[in-house]
């Protein structure tokens, strides 16, 4: 291991040291709590950007936000993980509100209107290129009107609303909404230049009924109703 590289890691370790001596000055009773098990009241599904830390744009401390991040905050159904992570959050930890978080000068919205060949990269981003699918009149004018920025900012909006919206169709969030009126789906995004979050105010119950011709389950659905 080359001695920049020990280094760079001797310093995380450095760093650990401090910020528990940190925590256990503020209370001596942190990590007792933190190891006696998580109950937080938000899922967070954000992008990997390394610039968008979930816990400390949201002011949250550790054991406050179940967190889930992937390139560019996408929510495919088929896609194990993301599945898996709300339906823990849902089911087992109770979240009283699931955040789909994305942030301007994305790279994987960038690399998706992009026309180059990204590899293994490809199928996930076309997830985001079908947003830009449903979208297309909208986002073109954008682009006429104001030019390529612009447009990669109302796609990074557009695909937070969208992927929201794949959060919204889960039977996890559906089943947990009708037996216990949470959690609530939201749409924020993240910028950059300030670090203020911006709430894209989803109307969770409105999205809800929207989706309930074509995404209830008819099982439970017919034995409970509708979902709002």
């Amino acid at each position: 291991m080359s001695k920049y590289l020990r280094e760079s890691q001797s310093k995380i370790f450095a760093n650990n040291k401090a910020w528990v001596a940190s925590k256990v000055a503020a209370d001596p009773t942190f990590f007792k709590k933190l190891a006696s098990g998580q109950q937080p009241d938000y899922l967070y599904i954000g992008c990997s950007d390394s610039r968008v830390p979930a816990n400390e744009i949201m002011g949250l401390d550790a054991g406050e936000v179940f967190v889930h991040r992937n390139i560019a905050n996408v929510v495919p159904n088929t896609d194990l993980n993301v599945m898996s992570v709300i339906e823990y959050a849902v089911v087992h930890l109770h979240v009283k509100h699931i955040i789909v978080c994305g942030h301007y000068n994305c790279g994987g919205i960038a690399a998706a209107l992009s026309h180059s060949d990204m590899g293994l990269l490809n199928p996930w981003l076309r997830n985001i290129r079908d947003v830009y699918r449903l979208h297309e009149k909208e986002l073109d004018e954008v682009f006429e009107k104001h030019g390529e920025e612009a447009r990669g900012k109302k796609l990074v909006e557009l695909n937070v609303l969208e992927q929201a919206k794949n959060v919204i169709k889960t039977a996890a969030v559906q089943k947990s909404w009708m037996e216990n009126r949470y959690p609530v789906v939201h749409g924020w995004v993240f910028d950059l230049k300030d670090g203020l979050l911006n709430d894209l105010e989803i109307d969770f119950e409105a999205e809800l009924q929207g989706i309930k011709k074509i995404y209830n389950l008819e099982g439970w659905m017919s034995r409970k109703g509708s979902v709002v």
